[in-house]
């Protein structure tokens, strides 16, 4: 953050703002750590549909499913008071993420190179697969 003054830190700054600062900046800290957390789970769960796909030859990449969870996703973030456009371009990053991994698990799968594992209950868990 920056103001008029350029002031570095906050040093300057009354003892109570920065009190607030510190509270606000451990919450966002901590959501953010929670926001890594999700999508390590999240990437466990499209894993496994990476495995489902290549073991039964399916195309990594899934438009239909793409662009259902995309408009999904933008109904979740108005309702959330988020911008449905930032939403769609994290989703976005994520899905090519995910492809990239179902593409390198396809072609493990091709080479011998790795066993699918185990499938669970519900392989179809998550925004995108």
């Amino acid at each position: 953050m920056t103001n008029s003054n350029t002031r570095t830190g906050t040093g300057d700054v009354d003892p109570a703002v920065r009190a607030e600062l510190a509270r606000l900046r451990d919450s966002i800290d901590n959501i953010d750590a929670a926001v890594v957390h999700m999508l390590a789970e999240r990437f466990k769960c499209t894993q496994q549909v990476g495995h489902l796909k290549a073991v039964h030859q399916l195309p990594p990449a899934d438009p239909a499913r793409e662009a259902s969870q995309i408009a999904r996703l933008r109904r979740l973030a108005e309702n959330a008071k988020l911008d449905p456009a930032f939403a769609e371009k994290l989703l976005g990053f994520i899905i090519a993420e995910v492809i990239r991994h179902h593409e390198r698990i396809a072609d493990n799968t091709a080479n011998g190179s790795v066993s699918a594992p185990p499938a669970t209950e519900d392989d179809t868990t998550g925004p995108a697969e």
